[in-house]
């Protein structure tokens, strides 16, 4: 990514959201939006913006486990690994997206278009089992159903 480009986003962003501690999650969503990942040099610009570390701005994004300190596919699949959807058979759902993609939790397809992954709740423990796509939120899944939705994105 360029510089100049990546200088010009926070701005952006920056106006939008303020250029307080409390705007550098909603900055990072944003970046992330943007160039599909917080890369190192995106730490690094975010860091000197907000006059932070580059520690403190590495710690907030490596604990949201939305946001992706490395390259993953265009779409991003989470899902939920919470015990209210191991209950509702999230293995079954885990098992046939891993069979239609060809790829284990963690990974993400040859042609980077997937990645598989999970995420520790979506809230919807009472409609699970659930899970994202990039942004998208799906619930009352069946394998069946999540292979669908997951073919919907092709």
């Amino acid at each position: 990514m360029l510089r100049e480009s990546l200088l010009m986003k926070i701005e952006e962003l920056e106006r939008k959201h303020g250029d307080g501690r409390e705007a550098l999650l909603p900055v990072l969503q944003g970046l992330q939006r943007e160039y599909g990942f917080i890369g190192e040099e995106v730490v690094n610009e975010v860091a000197r913006k907000f006059s932070l570390s580059q520690t403190e701005v590495f710690s907030v994004a490596s604990f949201y486990h939305f946001l992706n300190l490395q390259k993953r596919g265009r779409f991003v699949i989470r899902i939920c690994r919470t015990i209210s959807c191991d209950l509702k058979d999230k293995d079954k759902v885990q098992r046939a997206l891993e069979a239609e993609l060809g790829i284990k939790l963690g990974e993400t397809t040859s042609d980077g278009r997937y990645s598989l992954d999970y995420a520790n709740c979506m809230g919807m423990c009472d409609q699970g089992p659930s899970m994202m796509v990039n942004e998208d939120l799906y619930a009352g899944l069946t394998p069946s159903k999540a292979v669908d939705i997951v073919r919907g994105y092709r």
